[in-house]
C-alpha cells in the first residue's frame, strides 16, 4: 500500500512529567496513524541517536559529586536536540512522514527554566540553535499532579534501584516544572493541547487522536 504523505510532514511531541503515560500513548497513536497509512517515526528526546542516548544516560543517571550542574544539563539536552533534529527529525519530515517524539525543547524550558531557575531568554537562544526554527506542529501536554507521578514512579518495577536525578527531586521542583508546562500551554495555545494524564488510558488516547486528526485535516 502506498503510504500517505503530508506536505512538510507532521511533527508531534508528547510532553509532561515522567510516569504520565507518554510512552503508552505514543505507541497507541503510532499504531493508529500507521493503520491510517502514514509513515510514522517514533523517537525520544534526549535520545534517538547514539550521541543522544549517551547524553541521556549522563544527564539522568550520573549522581553525587559528578552530577552535571544546571547549565551543563542545558548544554547536554541542547546538544542531543541539535543532533536528533538534523539527523532524524528533519529528514523524516522531508519525506512527508510523521515524527512522534517523546519530549522535545519544551521539556528543557519546563525543567531547566522553571524547575532549575535558569534564565528563560538564555534557554530560548539555545532552542533557536538546536531546533533551527522547526518547532512541533502539535504538542500534547499530559498534565499530572506531582504526587501522582511520584506514586507511579515508586511502583514501577523496572525503575526500582535505578537513580534518576529528576524523579528524585523534591516536590517543589516538580510543582515548578508543572507550572512551567502550563504556562507554555497558555503561551502557545495554537500548538498545545492539554489532557488529564490521570484519566483512563483509552479516553486519553481518544482525545489525542482527535487533536492529531484535526492537525492532519
Amino acid at each position: 500500500m502506498t503510504q500517505k504523505q503530508i506536505p512538510n510532514g507532521l511533527f508531534i511531541t508528547l510532553e509532561g512529567p515522567d510516569c504520565a503515560g507518554k510512552s503508552t500513548q505514543a505507541t497507541q497513536l503510532a499504531a493508529y496513524l500507521r493503520d491510517a497509512g502514514y509513515d510514522v517515526l517514533e523517537t525520544r528526546e534526549p535520545g534517538g541517536t547514539k550521541i543522544g542516548e549517551e547524553l541521556r544516560n549522563l544527564v539522568k543517571h550520573v549522581v553525587g559529586d559528578d552530577a552535571p550542574c544546571s547549565e551543563a544539563e542545558l548544554f547536554m539536552f541542547s546538544a542531543a536536540r541539535a543532533q536528533i533534529t538534523r539527523k532524524v527529525i528533519l529528514p523524516h519530515l522531508a519525506t512527508g512522514g510523521i515524527v512522534l517524539c517523546d519530549r522535545y525543547a519544551d521539556s528543557t524550558t519546563a525543567y531547566q527554566g522553571y524547575g532549575r531557575g535558569l534564565d528563560l531568554e538564555m534557554i530560548e537562544t539555545m532552542h533557536e540553535i538546536a531546533v533551527i526554527g522547526r518547532w512541533p506542529d502539535v504538542t500534547i501536554l499530559m498534565d499530572l499532579e506531582p504526587e501522582v507521578s511520584r506514586r507511579r514512579h515508586e511502583s514501577r518495577e523496572e525503575t526500582k534501584g535505578i537513580a534518576d536525578r529528576f524523579e528524585d527531586e523534591e516536590r517543589a521542583f516538580h510543582e515548578r516544572v508543572r507550572n512551567g508546562y502550563l504556562e507554555l500551554a497558555k503561551k502557545h495555545p495554537q500548538r498545545f493541547s492539554t489532557v488529564n494524564a490521570d484519566d483512563a488510558i483509552d479516553h486519553i488516547q481518544s482525545q489525542i487522536r482527535e487533536v492529531v486528526d484535526r492537525a492532519i485535516s
